[in-house]
């Protein structure tokens, strides 16, 4: 009998057989990345990350992500912090007012802070700056501060958007979705799910929380460097990741899921055809409209980035 794991795995065989070394299958209309980091350690003031001697620490510009995406025919990026400066978000937008292939960027600035709100509205003013991102422990820490909350409903009045990236506690988020309704929060890297082969209770205790909040979407993003295979050499096997997949789909459907390939960092896992592949393959089975969804119009309605003519 030919099980679901089988039907994915001859699904990749044929998109393969397209695919080739360079041209995409037509996985849908349009595709944006809506997870990819731009940096520059050369510059006078340098960078927070990443740390000198390592693979990343090297010049990343747009050019650089479109020499791999383009081919595939992912054309537009949606760009996520790199830096815990405030004049970086600055140097992101500078870069995406030379680059159309930027529709989007979420920033790194602190609710808590006392400029949060001046900060913020100053970036806001341009329509490339579509959110902010904490990190899982910013938010643990801050759940019920009530600068912090009141800095997240400032994001919700100003049509922005809240990522949230790696927490043991992904119920935490739930929690969050509700005291804050009107804010739309993408939790980025599929929760720190892990190793797909290997899911923990807790992860999906916290993502089926995550899951019920309407307001809750999930970027499919660092899969393989989260599978613990040594660096570069993560599978590129759909069916490999599938017990994610499946999860994440169930419980948040065609229209919460969106693709972020978290490059440069996914290099730590494969390359980035391999990470496209790996989705691609998987969503293909989903039917037409679900790519169309997953592809790009759930980032639309998560992020409301611009159209750039």
């Amino acid at each position: 009998m030919k099980t679901r794991r089988d039907t994915l795995k001859l699904a990749l065989g044929s998109a393969a057989a397209t695919l080739g070394a360079s041209a995409a299958p037509a996985v849908a209309s349009r595709i944006v990345d809506t997870h990819t980091h731009f940096y520059d350690p050369t510059r006078p003031q340098g960078v927070p990350w990443p740390t000198p001697n390592t693979p990343l620490y090297r010049p990343v510009y747009p050019k650089d992500w479109a020499a791999l995406a383009n081919p595939l025919g992912v054309r537009e990026t949606v760009v996520v912090e790199a830096s815990k400066l405030v004049e970086d978000n600055d140097w992101i937008l500078n870069l995406a007012a030379k680059e159309k292939a930027i529709i989007g960027f979420v920033g790194n600035l602190q609710p808590a802070d006392s400029d949060f709100a001046t900060n913020v509205k100053r970036l806001a003013a341009s329509p490339i700056f579509r959110g902010i991102r904490v990190s899982g422990k910013a938010l643990s820490d801050n759940i019920e501060a009530s600068a912090f909350l009141s800095g997240t409903k400032l994001l919700a009045d100003l049509n922005l958007s809240l990522d949230v990236n790696g927490l043991p506690d992904m119920s935490i988020v739930a929690t969050l979705a509700t005291k804050v309704p009107a804010l739309r929060i993408v939790i980025d890297h599929c929760g720190g799910c892990g190793d797909p082969q290997n899911l923990k209770q807790g992860w999906k205790d916290g993502m089926t929380a995550c899951a019920k909040a309407k307001n809750v979407f999930v970027k499919v993003s660092g899969l393989p460097e989260q599978s613990g295979a040594p660096e570069g050499q993560a599978s590129t096997d759909p069916a490999y990741y599938q017990p994610v997949l499946d999860f994440l789909w169930e419980r948040f459907g065609d229209d919460r899921v969106i693709y972020g390939s978290n490059w440069p960092v996914s290099d730590r896992g494969t390359t980035y055809v391999g990470v496209f592949n790996i989705v691609s393959g998987y969503a293909r089975m989903k039917g037409v409209e679900a790519c169309e969804k997953y592809f790009w119009k759930n980032s639309l309605a998560a992020y409301q980035w611009i159209e750039r003519k």
